[in-house]
């Protein structure tokens, strides 16, 4: 070893990955909690879900109903979970992209990114 430097010291990375998985481990729980928006239809259907994906509301304007065509009201409904679910991905990707770099980058198992 060189006297001074040369090599890491290990007891403060493994401290710093530690603090770097609490940190992750509290974005995820934030994500959970937090609930994102899509809509489609100008509005007709809005979907919420929560930063994880987890679908938790459907609202549908009774514009958007009509019997006779209950296929574009199946499409409106996909459409805007799809939306909210990009919502929720980009916001996963703000919360825990940044520590899932100091982590070592993308590819975690586990991780959208």
């Amino acid at each position: 070893m060189i006297p001074g430097g040369g090599q890491p010291n290990m007891q403060q990375l493994l401290q710093q990955a530690q603090k770097m998985q609490q940190d992750l481990a509290v974005a995820q729980e934030e994500l959970a909690r937090t609930e994102v928006e899509g809509q489609a239809g100008g509005g007709l259907v809005k979907a919420t879900v929560t930063g994880s994906g987890e679908l938790r509301g459907l609202a549908i304007d009774p514009k958007a109903v009509d019997p006779e065509d209950t296929e574009t009201l199946s499409d409106l409904i996909v459409a805007a979970v799809q939306a909210a679910n990009e919502n929720a991905q980009a916001l996963q990707q703000e919360k825990l992209g940044p520590l899932a770099q100091g982590l070592g980058g993308g590819g975690m198992p586990g991780l959208p990114f």
